[in-house]
């Protein structure tokens, strides 16, 4: 569950974690923090690892707003045919969820920190899902 004033804008390396949780984008992202929305800015990469690709960062973070509706975002497959990828993303708060959403993968997204979020999520995904194609048809007998 990634926060939800992260803009995730480059995979960075997947160390830094001993052992690696499981990623709520499903890399390591670099990005920029738009919690205040006037001053955005990119916070150091520890912060990043520990609270902005991990979500729940209300009372842990500095920049986290006190009246921050929700406290992380969660995304899911829910359909994979062609070339459209279909999510579901939840948006979360004290552990609980509080609203959700379906989205279809757009190439173009938007530059906000949800449709990022999706966008990082989705090229995760499907980096994996072909990885494991590919893995798949090498390892069958001739």
């Amino acid at each position: 569950m990634a926060c939800p004033f992260f803009l995730p804008v480059r995979r960075i390396g997947s160390g830094g974690w001993n052992p690696a949780p499981r990623l709520p984008l499903g890399d390591a992202y670099g990005g920029v923090c738009h919690a205040r929305a006037s001053s955005p800015f990119e916070p150091p990469e520890e912060t990043q690892r520990e609270l902005c690709n991990c979500g729940y960062a209300r009372r842990r973070c500095s920049h986290f707003p006190d009246d921050g509706a929700a406290d992380a975002v969660r995304f899911s497959v829910t359909g994979d045919q062609d070339a459209r990828v279909t999510l579901v993303y939840i948006l979360e708060k004290d552990h609980a969820p509080m609203e959700h959403g379906f989205m279809d993968y757009d190439a173009a997204g938007a530059l906000e920190p949800l449709a990022s979020q999706a966008r990082a999520f989705i090229e995760s995904y499907l980096r994996q899902r072909d990885t494991g194609r590919s893995n798949a048809a090498t390892s069958q007998p001739l």
